[in-house]
């Protein structure tokens, strides 16, 4: 299978995002994924998802928020991030028209994933959760606020989501839902362990698009 990666950049009201662009000549589908809150889109995790949806034919978008291309460390407002990620959807879905897309990201990434899963037009197939953080850093009265409803919405809106989580991270691991796979791997939040995270994005995706393998290159 040949492979074409472009980097593009979408206006966004906040500035830029820049997209890297995987896709073979001909694709099943569209993964798009967006990364950490102090991260990029080279993340191990990342790039192990982006390879299970190669095996699959599907483009793989991965989205650098544009606090990032504007060199920035600290993540932006919440809101603003869902509004950007919305603008980078939109950009796509034109370039894929009637192409059944995956949403996904780790950590930050992948709550932005859920809570935009819920309003995205088309919606998404499925939902892919790296390392998706089930609890916030303590504050100083000790207490960790539950992120669990932004992925509990999209298990009740009936879309399919895999989270995959290392076993040791400290922001805890989502339970199974009715429409929600866990899986497990050996690591911390970090999910460095590139091959189990593959296989199991790989075993999922296999689930969404049944019968689709590499598709034969474009001449």
């Amino acid at each position: 299978m040949t492979t074409e990666v472009d980097e593009l950049d979408v206006p966004t009201p906040h500035g830029p995002a820049r997209v890297a662009l995987r896709r073979s000549g001909l694709c099943s589908g569209l993964m798009v994924l967006g990364h950490g809150a102090g991260g990029g889109i080279e993340a191990p995790d990342l790039l192990a998802a982006g390879e299970a949806g190669d095996g699959l034919s599907l483009a793989v978008a991965r989205v650098l928020q544009p606090y990032r291309v504007a060199g920035r460390k600290a993540p932006a407002p919440a809101a603003q991030l869902d509004e950007s990620w919305a603008c980078v959807l939109a950009a796509l879905t034109d370039r894929f028209p009637d192409t059944p897309q995956v949403h996904g990201g780790r950590s930050s990434g992948a709550r932005v994933a859920c809570r935009g899963a819920i309003t995205a037009a088309p919606p998404p197939v499925g939902v892919l959760t790296l390392a998706f953080p089930l609890l916030a850093p303590a504050r100083k009265d000790g207490t960790r606020p539950d992120r669990g409803p932004e992925i509990d919405a999209v298990d009740a809106a009936g879309i399919p989501v895999l989270a995959v989580s290392g076993d040791a991270d400290r922001f805890g691991v989502p339970s199974a839902g009715e429409h929600r796979e866990v899986v497990t791997v050996r690591g911390d939040h970090s999910l460095r362990a590139k091959g189990p995270v593959r296989d199991a994005v790989g075993a999922w995706l296999e689930g969404l698009f049944p019968g689709v393998r590499e598709l034969p290159p474009v001449e």
